[in-house]
């Protein structure tokens, strides 16, 4: 895509499903960086927080040092989380553990129940065009509430919330990583493009 192959985008590789994000990105000719250490946030345009467990992700930031450095540069840095990814980003999630808090939504884990739960559906998301996506549900989150700077980009038919964007800021509940269609991801690289200038 034209004005994306210089981007350079972080993913979060603590744990969790980076690798997928890594090869959509790559098709999407972006300069992908593997994010484990402080320093390895240095440079980057935009970063994503893959589908994992967000208990490990919370353990492992505050073990590396990486959790203050997010936080900061959630300020001015583009950051886009899926599933385990929005949970670790969101300001309430209802149990003790890190979080990054800096997305003003509050979040229930596993709402959709346990991983047998599962399931795929056919979703419209608001700011991606030709049809329905695709969206894979793996012990997914859910967003319960949303602040007053948080623009709604999904919500199911039964009124639950699964994608949200405040400024340049975003969360899905589902993961775009596990299709073959890379709409979602060329989305997040508009906003990186559209606040790089």
């Amino acid at each position: 895509m034209d004005g994306e192959t210089a981007l350079k985008i972080g993913v979060l590789a603590l744990q969790g499903d980076f690798q997928e994000h890594e090869t959509i990105l790559t098709s999407l000719g972006v300069d992908v960086r593997e994010v484990r250490l402080p320093e390895q946030l240095d440079g980057l345009d935009g970063l994503i927080l893959p589908g994992g467990e967000s208990t490990t992700f919370g353990k492992l930031a505050v073990t590396f040092g990486l959790l203050e450095p997010l936080r900061s540069l959630a300020r001015s840095l583009p950051m886009w989380g899926t599933c385990g990814g929005l949970v670790f980003m969101a300001k309430k999630v209802g149990f003790d553990q890190p979080i990054m808090g800096v997305l003003d939504v509050v979040v229930e884990r596993n709402a959709f129940g346990r991983q047998v739960d599962s399931f795929e559906q056919d979703i419209n998301v608001r700011g991606i065009e030709g049809g329905p996506f695709h969206g894979v549900f793996i012990r997914a989150p859910v967003v319960r509430q949303v602040g007053p700077a948080v623009e709604v980009l999904c919500a199911l038919q039964d009124g639950r919330i699964v994608a949200v964007r405040q400024g340049s800021l975003m969360g899905t509940s589902f993961h775009p990583e596990l299709t073959d269609d890379p709409r979602i991801h060329k989305y997040f690289l508009k906003i990186v493009s559209e606040k790089k200038g």
